[in-house]
């Protein structure tokens, strides 16, 4: 049995795995997904590791997956403590001592999901419907929370401290249909970063409410596939 343990981007909601955790453990997998308390400026990047590395355990054969923020919660977490597999999902993926407030400068994020936005024709103007909800059916936000949970600032400033990449599998799976950050931008910083060919699933950046069976499909083939 592997134990998919799934950490949220930013808002650091538990419940955006709503939908892809009962497909893991449909097929008698483990599916642990964590909550981090975002909206808490006292609480920055090692203290995410910590609540993570925690809700693993004792656990082995675990594949760590992250959406988005959570990027920069994986490498510190695979520091730590033994992982099998690593997967970045539409994730903000660092450097070794990046921050994130830096790493939109950095990758040129934003310049790249403007470009997007013209070529593909919608709106430039930031709102959560264009962006994040396009794709995602209104059935699959139903049972969610009547506010979202704010994202503190506080962990844009912490360094993501890890030394080098683990000797582990590492997989990068972006969205085709994400316009917050684009494929061809995700291609790119997967090709300079982890120096790897992003695998390609139809969908928007929640790609786990638009499609949580394709993910799931995905991150079973990956858990089946060991080095």
């Amino acid at each position: 049995m592997t134990t998919f343990v799934l950490i949220p981007g930013a808002g650091g909601m538990a419940w955006y795995w709503r939908q892809v955790s009962p497909l893991l453990q449909r097929e008698r997998h483990e599916a642990v997904a964590v909550d981090l308390p975002s909206d808490d400026e006292d609480v920055g990047l090692n203290d995410y590791t910590d609540i993570v590395v925690r809700a693993i355990g004792n656990r082995s054969d675990v594949v760590l997956v992250a959406q988005s923020l959570g990027g920069f919660t994986a490498p510190l977490v695979c520091a730590r403590i033994p992982i099998r597999m690593l997967v970045f999902v539409n994730a903000m993926i660092p450097r070794p001592d990046e921050t994130a407030g830096a790493w939109w400068r950095n990758t040129g994020a934003v310049d790249a999901r403007a470009a997007a936005a013209v070529e593909r024709g919608y709106s430039l103007r930031f709102d959560l419907k264009t962006y994040f909800l396009h794709d995602v059916p209104e059935t699959a936000l139903h049972d969610g929370p009547s506010d979202l949970r704010q994202q503190a600032e506080t962990v844009f400033g912490r360094r993501c401290s890890f030394r080098r990449w683990p000797s582990i599998p590492i997989r990068v799976v972006a969205s085709a249909h994400d316009r917050f950050f684009p494929f061809k931008f995700q291609k790119r910083v997967s090709r300079d970063r982890p120096k790897m060919d992003p695998e390609t699933l139809p969908g928007g950046d929640l790609v786990a409410l638009s499609n949580p069976q394709g993910l799931a499909d995905l991150l079973l083939r990956f858990a089946r596939d060991r080095p």
